[in-house]
């Protein structure tokens, strides 16, 4: 997995706040309405996107501190079956393996466990931006973002029914306070006329798990209704025997 540590600086830039402000409200929101005993953010460890969850016990695993765990997403720390809420922020378009790490999801999260997604937009400005950019130029850009629509397949084959999804950062990735002031019409029109643009996306899913049913066979009636006659007549052939025999 490529080094989150550059994500802590740019987080303190004009552009940086403007999209955690929009992924704060998001999860504050979402959070608040999953319950269970165990919840675990993945990633982003500065920031705290459980703050808002009840869930008693809340964890945050990553790399660097403030985690209170240090561990690499495709192997975490925690039995099969055993967290209720996941949380990856950006984790997969930094990852070298993200299908591996939405597999190790879906082995610790208990049947109808949440998971929660955010992830760069390939498709609007902000991936514009990041394919002119490049890697060398660092946090956010140096990610390898991957489509929406790509990560619900993913989802699906593993097991997961998508709850939610919705997006958000329609203004342009200009990193500048005054012009991303400017263009705060297009974050109150984005949902309405722009709803595939915005520069982030998040999926909600939750993971199902089929249970085993009983197949019994079908008895024909007619079966069923002459199985007491027969043994009745079994009984009155063997009453006729007996009296034969005694009489003798």
């Amino acid at each position: 997995m490529k080094n989150p540590k550059l994500d802590q600086d740019w987080l303190q830039t004009p552009l940086g706040t403007y999209l955690l402000d929009r992924e704060q409200a998001y999860f504050d929101a979402t959070v608040a309405d999953i319950f269970g005993f165990y919840a675990v953010q993945l990633g982003m460890e500065g920031v705290d996107f459980l703050r808002n969850s009840r869930i008693p016990e809340r964890l945050c695993c990553g790399h660097n501190a403030p985690a209170k765990l240090f561990a690499e997403p495709m192997f975490l720390p925690f039995a099969t079956q055993s967290v209720d809420l996941l949380i990856l922020p950006h984790v997969l378009e930094y990852s070298d393996h993200p299908h591996q790490v939405l597999r190790e999801a879906e082995r610790v999260l208990r049947p109808e466990g949440r998971l929660l997604i955010s992830g760069f937009n390939p498709r609007s400005l902000w991936g514009l931006v990041h394919g002119l950019k490049g890697a060398e130029a660092g946090f956010p850009w140096n990610g390898h973002l991957l489509n929406a629509a790509r990560v619900k397949d993913w989802l699906a084959l593993l097991g997961f029914e998508l709850s939610s999804g919705r997006m958000c950062c329609y203004r342009p990735p200009i990193n500048r306070e005054g012009w991303l002031r400017r263009f705060r019409f297009m974050e109150l029109a984005g949902d309405k006329w722009w709803n595939l643009g915005g520069g982030v996306y998040f999926l909600q899913a939750i993971k199902r798990v089929h249970g085993m049913r009983l197949i019994t066979p079908t008895w024909k009636a007619g079966v069923v209704r002459a199985a007491p006659s027969l043994a009745a007549s079994k009984v009155l052939n063997f009453a006729k025997y007996k009296s034969q025999r005694d009489r003798q």
